[in-house]
């Protein structure tokens, strides 16, 4: 049994079934998805991602790779540039594709950009395997490993600026790097945002035509081929319904397995849960446009992304806000226009658009406001464009995930300590004192974003310690045809 249909959940339900389980999931929301759904949040006809909108591991994590999203009709668009990031004066730091495009438009500082991720796109797999890991393992490329380490290093301590002149290409790496919600110069976050970056340049940022609902419903008809069944609308509220499963797996947050099993943990275990740190959060605003946001920096109209603060400085100012638990004057930005590359998305000549704010965790305030003004900084004209707004505040995302407690859409705090400790400091991070009860959400290593990777780790342990099945779950999903 899996609870929770987000790309964790799917993965380990499909990874399950492909060696030959009888596998069922369990979504208390009415549609499939988690984090990867799709819904006209505006107007009819203006179809928004109701949280991940552009998908760097679609292409790179092992897990996709294995399953092959385009081999089971899944159309993945790819921008000409992944992501831009523009500041003040009408300019912008552009990751293109294509990585000498890229260092061409970031000045003096583009060497410097080259030397920090040319090596990496070169063997992005390894630094792939290296991050997307249970941390557990030694890596299989030591050298590609260290060269990854080496640069988190270094853009995660106060040597970060070392390498830079100018301004452009260190607001460009900070940008991404605060998709973690945490101060940019911290480990965690400069692990994100070098694996991040590499893979801009190593296939791209892709975005799915038809809206991100369309992963998981392709891993959901994968399952159902081989015999496994999903109930939607469906609350799990203990796990006593599973007495008679031989093994669980949960697409959920620590709190919801405190919840789930009641007074059945022992209570050294439930003092870890109850001490998981949940961290800054989301305020999302999506938007239905007339037509496309009239960047002023040349770039940004061709990126899925736009990162929106300003200097590298500015969005330490922003962040550091967040983590003492005030709303930032200019908040962070990480916007999502798929319409550069899928028209599918809102009618003929009209976009859809929308803008993650970071607030603090448990916020209730509409910052709608800012975050137009803040896009106006940089699109001169942009409230003109405006038909309609759906704002969801961080005390309201739990209603739709209950993985995203308090807004926190990475469903915990990505510390050091829980980058490496997700959510307890165990050897086996999956299993929990529960026979047969496992975690597979982002609340374990490899942490946030989609890339089923936490819920294929799950399976594994779920396989090899339940089922006495030794065999690589991905070669299991690289075999063709039905369950063995």
């Amino acid at each position: 049994m899996v609870v929770g249909s987000g790309p964790n959940g799917l993965a380990a339900a499909v990874t399950c079934a492909k060696a030959g389980l009888s596998v069922e999931v369990y979504e208390a929301e009415p549609t499939i998805g988690g984090g990867s759904r799709t819904a006209e949040l505006t107007l009819p006809g203006y179809h928004h991602d109701v949280c991940a909108g552009a998908h760097p591991m679609a292409l790179a994590s092992p897990f996709f790779r294995a399953f092959d999203l385009a081999a089971h009709g899944v159309e993945l668009l790819a921008p000409a540039a992944s992501y831009a990031h523009p500041i003040d004066g009408g300019i912008a730091g552009v990751a293109w594709r294509d990585l000498e495009r890229t260092v061409e438009g970031l000045g003096r500082d583009g060497a410097t950009w080259r030397s920090l991720f040319a090596p990496l796109v070169r063997e992005w797999r390894g630094v792939v395997d290296v991050a997307m890991s249970d941390l557990r393992r030694l890596p299989a490329n030591p050298v590609t490993a260290a060269r990854f380490g080496l640069r988190v290093f270094e853009q995660g301590t106060r040597l970060w600026n070392t390498r830079f002149r100018e301004d452009l290409a260190p607001a460009l790496l900070t940008g991404v790097a605060t998709h973690a919600i945490t101060p940019p110069r911290a480990l965690p976050a400069a692990g994100a945002g070098i694996l991040l970056a590499t893979l801009a340049h190593a296939g791209g940022w892709v975005i799915p035509r038809g809206g991100s609902q369309a992963i998981p419903d392709a891993l959901t008809a994968e399952l159902r081929r081989l015999g496994g069944r999903v109930h939607t609308d469906h609350r799990v509220e203990s796990l006593d319904e599973f007495r008679s499963t031989r093994a669980v797996v949960l697409d959920l947050a620590p709190a919801a397995l405190l919840r789930l099993a009641g007074e059945r943990l022992p209570d050294r275990y439930t003092k870890q849960l109850e001490r998981f740190r949940y961290g800054g959060a989301a305020c999302k605003v999506d938007f239905a446009l007339s037509g496309p946001v009239p960047w002023r920096a040349e770039g940004c109209d061709q990126a899925g992304t736009v990162h929106v603060v300003g200097t590298r400085a500015e969005a330490m100012t922003a962040e550091r806000a967040v983590a003492a638990g005030a709303h930032a004057e200019r908040p962070y930005l990480l916007t999502i226009q798929p319409g550069v590359v899928d028209a599918s998305r809102a009618p003929e000549g009209k976009h859809t658009f929308y803008a993650y704010a970071h607030v603090p965790n448990g916020s209730t305030r509409d910052i709608s406001e800012s975050v137009i003004a803040q896009i106006e900084r940089f699109a001169p004209g942009f409230r003109d464009l405006i038909l309609a707004t759906h704002v969801t505040t961080a005390a309201e995302m739990p209603t739709h995930n209950a993985n995203y407690v308090g807004g926190d859409i990475s469903a915990g705090a990505m510390t050091l300590r829980q980058f490496a400790f997700r959510p307890a400091p165990r050897w086996n991070p999956y299993a929990t004192p529960l026979p047969g009860v496992y975690l597979g959400s982002q609340s374990t290593p490899p942490g946030p974003g989609v890339h089923g990777m936490s819920g294929l780790h799950a399976a594994r342990h779920v396989l090899r310690e339940r089922f006495g099945i030794t065999t690589d779950p991905l070669e299991l999903l690289r075999a063709q045809g039905d369950s063995r």
